[in-house]
């Protein structure tokens, strides 16, 4: 290095030196000069300058977590506080939502009948029933879709084309006339032969057997209505004798194979008449009567044997799909004109009169309100022909536990003014009022109400 660049290092060596020593000082001015105003300030500035209307800061945001804990928290205070209330409203809830969750998945699931390895029909189903009634049609057609093949018994070569005339392959025609013992012996032996030897769904196919799954009764539903001193002995006689011993007939016919097959055995009857027993339908009620102790001994009979029998109490349906629609309790309209002169006079206004309120509020008549659908009688035949535990009595349709418990628990005098029956005495009756001055008079009323 020569002797000018130490000179130069020297010179600048000087300057840094003087640079700091000036910058620290500029820097310990300004901290005494700051350090002199704040002590001022301290001594001018009073300690609450601050008004006490300013609000304070708020708090900060609590977290969700937090939130959470706090209601949390809430909620098991007052449940501690209502524990009556809370078991109240856990049990009406829980109860509440498994119904309406049971009900859903009731409606929902699909319903198919089991079939053979091959995917061919096997169980077989026995309608016995008027093949022109609407229940057995509607059912019928149902039960085949579902993959069932069904057996409608049919009486004469009339009700066999009936059943022929629905085109459809496996709802087929079984003649049994229960009037000829020998005849009916030959049927049963044809229906068992068929049912036990092999079958085939096509040439070299594997075979199967079918399966005898259950015996439907539906007896005839249309029954005579009218004082019972109006009623011959003969409707008498047919209403007991094609709804009654029929029913039992075809029941005895079927038995053994009933036995054989483990099947099931399903009585469908109108269940609104029998638990109301209004005046003027003793027929309807003598014969459901009939037929619910029929089956209550049959089910304790078949009960021994590990078969099911379960009994259908059917309200009121809509057959617009099927038919016209009318409902299951069918009565003619109130046509008194062929009634005894005396019977008119005691009874006739009381009967037109239960009949138009019953019509009208969907009872008894073909004109009441909307029925059920019959989806639920589909669904509910299906489930007793299926399920393995089914219910002994199944109530099916509008208004079948509604009128079942009025009929429990409802004093008879209070259904019949219900339905619009009036005490009438003997000595205004024996003056034979008009029929017209009733109905017009009931009309009244009606407009009134």
């Amino acid at each position: 290095m020569t002797a000018d660049d130490q000179h130069l290092l020297d010179v600048l060596a000087d300057y840094g030196s003087d640079v700091k020593r000036f910058t620290t000082q500029i820097w310990d001015a300004s901290d005494r000069q700051f350090a002199s105003v704040t002590k001022y300030l301290k001594k001018s500035v009073p300690e609450t300058w601050i008004p006490e209307s300013t609000p304070p800061r708020p708090p900060p945001p609590a977290t969700p977590v937090a939130a959470a804990y706090v209601y949390f928290a809430r909620l098991q205070d007052w449940v501690s506080r209502n524990r009556a209330l809370t078991a109240a409203l856990v049990a009406f809830l829980g109860t509440g939502g498994l119904l309406l969750w049971k009900e859903r998945r009731k409606h929902t699931r699909k319903r198919r009948a089991r079939r053979a390895n091959n995917g061919a029909k096997r169980e077989v189903v026995v309608i016995a029933g008027p093949p022109g009634s609407q229940i057995t049609k509607s059912l019928s057609l149902d039960l085949e879709r579902r993959g069932f093949i069904v057996y409608i018994v049919c009486a004469s070569a009339d009700e066999e084309q009936q059943v022929l005339n629905e085109l459809k392959t496996d709802v087929r025609p079984l003649h049994l006339d229960v009037v000829d013992s020998l005849g009916t012996q030959d049927a049963m032996d044809r229906f068992n032969n068929l049912l036990l030897r092999p079958h085939a769904a096509f040439a070299g196919a594997s075979p199967y057997n079918l399966n005898f799954c259950g015996l439907v009764l539906v007896p005839d539903l249309i029954y005579p209505s009218g004082p019972i001193e109006t009623v011959s002995p003969e409707l008498w006689s047919d209403a007991l004798n094609a709804k009654v011993l029929n029913t039992i007939a075809v029941t005895q016919a079927f038995l053994p194979t009933v036995c054989d097959f483990k099947a099931r055995v399903l009585v469908l009857t109108p269940g609104i008449v029998a638990s109301l027993q209004p005046p003027f339908h003793s027929v309807e009620t003598a014969v459901v009567g009939a037929l619910e102790g029929f089956t209550a001994s049959l089910r304790a009979e078949l009960g021994t044997l590990g078969i099911d029998v379960c009994q259908f109490k059917l309200g009121t349906f809509d057959f617009t799909n099927v038919g016209t629609k009318q409902h299951i309790q069918s009565i003619a309209g109130p046509n008194t004109t062929t009634w005894p002169t005396t019977a008119r006079s005691l009874y006739a206004a009381n009967f037109v009169n239960q009949t138009r309120v019953a019509q009208r509020r969907g009872v008894l008549g073909q004109t009441g309100g909307t029925g059920s659908s019959l989806r639920e009688l589909h669904n509910s035949v299906f489930d007793a022909l299926t399920r393995k535990k089914p219910r002994k009595v199944w109530r099916v349709g509008r208004g079948s536990v509604t009128y079942d418990v009025v009929g429990r628990w409802v004093p008879a005098g209070l259904v019949g003014w219900m339905l619009g029956v009036r005490r009438v005495s003997l000595s205004e009756a024996s003056d034979e009022p008009q029929l017209e001055d009733s109905v017009q008079s009931w009309e009244k009323v009606e407009a009134m109400v």
